[in-house]
């Protein structure tokens, strides 16, 4: 497969084609200056510089050889979080500084795959798979215990902060089929979002709190692969005034992370094409 780095700008519903490589790329995090990408590929991670000619420039993170595309970066751009198996086999969460360095360990259960990062700075939410269950956590970025927000109904993933700080989007099958649901950030006042019949995952909402981003897969497609053909759908917060932005061949890997540019008028994605 070839994988196309690109931008969709909700504004001007125009697309920018920002790198192609034979390499496997996923997951684009935007820098908070706005300058830059951060992907990941052959477990390893690098940044993608939006201006000049783009290249990728792999970043030093230690022992942390085997990371997924469960990556993102810290609000203030001073740290960036990770998921890798190296030291325990499974996918373990580890934060270190932006420029690279020697990764802290955050989670002391496994596996555990990172997925948002609260506003304020101070704490990570999270999928963690606890006796075979596939449920939502939260846990302070110095690390301690772990805060369990759902149990055990059906499969729960994509955590990802709404930018006012107070609401935990995520996807859950527990109705049946995988759609789009928020909680508070204690885990009260569960609302079910999207009821459709398609696959919902990965809702992203936007900095300025107007929309909301996710992917939808066929419905006789189960959990998240890759090479599928999917959509690319906005909403409002709330879940109404679901579109369909565009199709893609993608699906894992296109916008597993946070992807909005800072000012939210553009997301980042990875498209596919067998080559």
């Amino acid at each position: 497969m070839r994988s196309s780095v690109e931008i969709f700008n909700i504004d001007t519903r125009e697309t920018r084609v920002v790198f192609q490589t034979e390499l496997l790329i996923e997951a684009p995090n935007w820098t908070p200056d706005g300058a830059a990408l951060l992907v990941n590929g052959d477990g390893g991670l690098y940044r993608l510089a939006l201006d000049g000619l783009p290249q990728l420039q792999q970043i030093d993170l230690g022992f942390a050889t085997q990371i997924n595309n469960d990556h993102g970066i810290s609000p203030d751009g001073i740290q960036i979080v990770i998921s890798d198996k190296v030291e325990h086999g499974k996918s373990c969460i580890y934060v270190l500084p932006s420029a690279g360095g020697v990764p802290r360990q955050v989670t002391a259960l496994t596996p555990s795959y990172w997925h948002g990062w609260s506003p304020n700075g101070q704490t990570l939410a999270y999928c963690g798979i606890r006796n075979d269950l596939f449920d939502i956590y939260t846990i302070p970025v110095d690390g301690g215990e772990e805060t369990r927000l759902t149990h055990g109904e059906g499969r729960n993933d994509g955590p990802d902060y709404s930018p006012c700080g107070t609401w935990i989007y995520f996807n859950s099958s527990r109705t049946g089929l995988m759609q789009i649901w928020r909680m508070r950030t204690d885990g009260s006042e569960l609302e079910r979002l999207t009821h459709d019949d398609l696959g919902d995952w990965f809702p992203h909402p936007s900095p300025r709190g107007d929309k909301v981003l996710l992917i939808s897969y066929a419905p006789d497609v189960f959990d998240h692969p890759r090479d599928r053909d999917v959509l690319m759908r906005l909403m409002n917060p709330d879940g109404s005034d679901l579109e369909t932005l565009f199709p893609l061949f993608g699906g894992q890997g296109s916008i597993n992370v946070p992807n909005w540019s800072p000012d939210g008028s553009s997301f980042a994605y990875v498209r596919y094409f067998p080559v």
